[in-house]
């Protein structure tokens, strides 16, 4: 298997982690794909026309794209303990999370792009508006951290941790843990998990 991949990507990062949790990190070769919104990657574009990482080439040579799609490819491969539950009690919950998780990101990446743009070309109500939902997502975490902490270890936990990591990438000047000790403690947990540990990216800009 091949993947179009960053280091600093959160997306790749949902899709490095499975590949290390599900044991089949040492089938997949990693290329080095940049994918910008402005700059379309060519040789990225000849797998995906979307021109976004991650992107997955099977064995048979089949393109997949969305961290999610390829979460979940990957964990049909193996014989262990699946990321996606089946049990109907803990299966919505996973997939609630992994959205949540997702729908973070995205906003949290919009919001970057839009801090980033100059000065003058800002859009104050749109930075606010990222700003309030960021808070009001993070605090219905706090509230459930009693319910994934319980749950077995799935999809969704690894949504939400990558959307975490990711504000601890780019947004370190909210300080969130200051206010949400559950959750913080939860994190804490979860970034001493293995797979967390070898997906690390470090903000070199």
């Amino acid at each position: 298997m091949k993947l179009h991949w960053s280091p600093r990507s959160p997306f790749v990062r949902k899709v490095m982690i499975a590949a290390h949790e599900t044991g089949m990190v040492g089938r997949i070769e990693r290329i080095r794909s940049v994918a910008a919104m402005l700059e379309p990657n060519a040789a990225l574009m000849r797998d995906n026309p979307w021109s976004k990482i991650p992107t997955l080439i099977t064995d048979e040579g089949l393109a997949l794209f969305d961290s999610d799609v390829i979460v979940e490819y990957l964990d049909s491969l193996h014989a262990g303990p699946k990321l996606h539950p089946t049990e109907p009690e803990h299966r919505w919950r996973a997939l609630r999370w992994r959205a949540f998780g997702s729908e973070m990101l995205d906003a949290l990446i919009l919001w970057r792009n839009e801090r980033e743009r100059p000065a003058d070309r800002r859009l104050p109500a749109l930075i606010e508006a990222f700003d309030l939902k960021v808070d009001a997502g993070l605090r219905m975490l706090e509230a459930e951290v009693p319910e994934f902490t319980a749950a077995p270890f799935s999809v969704g936990h690894i949504a939400l941790g990558c959307a975490l990591g990711y504000i601890d990438l780019r947004f370190e000047s909210l300080a969130w843990r200051d206010q949400l000790p559950a959750l913080a403690a939860w994190q804490a947990e979860f970034k001493r998990r293995p797979s967390t540990i070898a997906t690390e990216a470090v903000d070199d800009r």
